[in-house]
Order: C-alpha cells, then structure tokens, then sequence
C-alpha cells in the first residue's frame, strides 16, 4: 500500500490550484495576466495533440542531452583522475567555462547547428556535463584513504586502483551529480527552443505568449514541469536499483520516528 507520505506532494498540489483559483476569482485578474487552473485545463483538454506533439519533441532532446551530458561528464572526470597533466589544463578550462552564460552560448549554437533538434541537444549537453563531471570528479578523488593505503600495500597499480577502487567508491557521487543532471536537463532544451526553434514546449510558449494566448503559455509549462517531474524520479529510481548499498538515512529517520 502506498505511504501516506507519498500523498503530500498532490495534496499540496492541489491546495496550491485551489489558492491560485480563488485568487484570480477574489481579485478578478484579466485572464491574459493570469488565467484560472480551470481556463488551462480546458485548453488543454481542447488543443492537447498539438501539446503534446511540442512536448515529445522537448522530451526527446532532453533525454538525448541527458544521455551525452551523463557520458561526456563521467568521461571527462576519469580523464581528469586518471591522468595529472589533464587535471593541469583541463580542470582551469572547465571552470572557466562555467562563467559563460548559457543565454550567450544558445544563439552561438543555433547558428552552429540550426533550427533543428541538434543545437537543443547540444545545449542540454552543455548545461548538464559540469554537474555530473564535478561530482563524479570529486567522488574520485575523496576515496577512503584507508583503501588506497592497502591497495598500495598490496601493490596494485594505478588502473586497478582507478576502476576497482576509486569507481565503485566514486558512484554514489555519480549518482547526486546525475540527479541534478535531471533536475536541470530541460532547461538547456527549452532555452535552446526559445532562441531558435520551429518546435517544442519553449517554441509553442515563446509564440502563445507573443499571441497573449496565456492560458495556453501556462498549460505547456505545466506539461514541462510534470515532464520534468518524471524525469527526476525515474532516475532517482533508476539510481536507487542500481545502487542498493547505498542507505538513504533521512528514509530510515522518517520510518522510525
């Protein structure tokens, strides 16, 4: 049976639409400021294909960034543990990169890659690579002295030690950078979309809001935001089957008290 716990989050959900109802009723807010749940449910009900058709667009390219952000990132941290003369120039490059302002790298991109699918991926690539390639980073180089002290007792050698030691130790790292990776994932595509694209959840709410067509602005959001909702607890799940050793105390805490 499901927890009670695992209600609050539509609970709350709920008590938050019933607030934003009864506020645009009590003060009478022109619907192209502020449309009524009521108003963006039913224009999603009556323009849901041409929603969804946007939205498996914006989730293709999210996931697709996902997949190459999440491989690009872990690679660029076991080159980075692996090998010293890469963490000398690479390491000062990456954070450097990071002062650079997504909105300044997303028309460079469309002009590089087009209108197309490909500068969106290429922007979600970008947005998620740092978080994963820090905390993967930073899990290798924070294993247990102790277990380096005796692979080096026992005279293993620095690949041995970097796959069977520093790895395993390093995932649960991995894991946290992949979870924000989720978290953040949408907003490289639905960036992208906005400074150029002919489709997506950000195309559809770019030219709704040039339109005044704000109810329908406000029902893709919601459909990106449950999106990326999904999204996020699909790979915590995902994470939580691959790593079953690793506790989730503040779980614990809450069943036992």
């Amino acid at each position: 049976m499901m927890r009670f716990s695992a209600w609050r989050p539509a609970v709350a959900g709920l008590g938050l639409l019933a607030v934003w109802q009864a506020f645009v009723v009590a003060t009478g807010v022109p619907s192209f400021l502020l449309p009524s749940p009521w108003r963006v449910a039913r224009v999603f009900g009556e323009r849901w294909d041409v929603i969804l058709s946007h939205a498996w667009i914006t989730l293709t390219e999210i996931l697709l960034g996902l997949a190459l952000g999440a491989l690009f990132g872990a690679a660029t941290a076991l080159l980075l543990a692996a090998f010293r003369p890469a963490r000398r120039w690479l390491l000062p490059l990456l954070l450097a990169s990071q002062a650079v302002p997504v909105f300044a790298i997303a028309p460079l991109l469309t002009l590089w890659f087009g209108f197309g699918m490909a500068s969106k991926i290429a922007m979600a690539t970008i947005i998620i690579f740092f978080p994963v390639a820090s905390a993967f980073y930073d899990g290798l180089r924070r294993t247990e002295p102790g277990w380096l002290d005796l692979a080096a007792t026992m005279g293993a050698r620095r690949r041995a030690v970097l796959w069977k030691l520093r790895v395993p130790a390093a995932l649960p790292a991995l894991a946290s950078g992949l979870r924000v990776a989720a978290a953040v994932a949408p907003i490289g595509a639905v960036v992208g979309e906005w400074v150029g694209a002919s489709a997506g959840l950000g195309y559809l709410m770019l030219h709704a809001n040039g339109r005044s067509q704000t109810d329908l602005m406000f029902a893709a959001l919601a459909v990106l935001a449950a999106m990326a909702l999904l999204l996020w607890f699909a790979v915590d799940a995902g994470l939580r089957a691959a790593l079953p050793w690793q506790p989730d105390r503040i779980e614990d805490e809450e069943e036992t008290a």
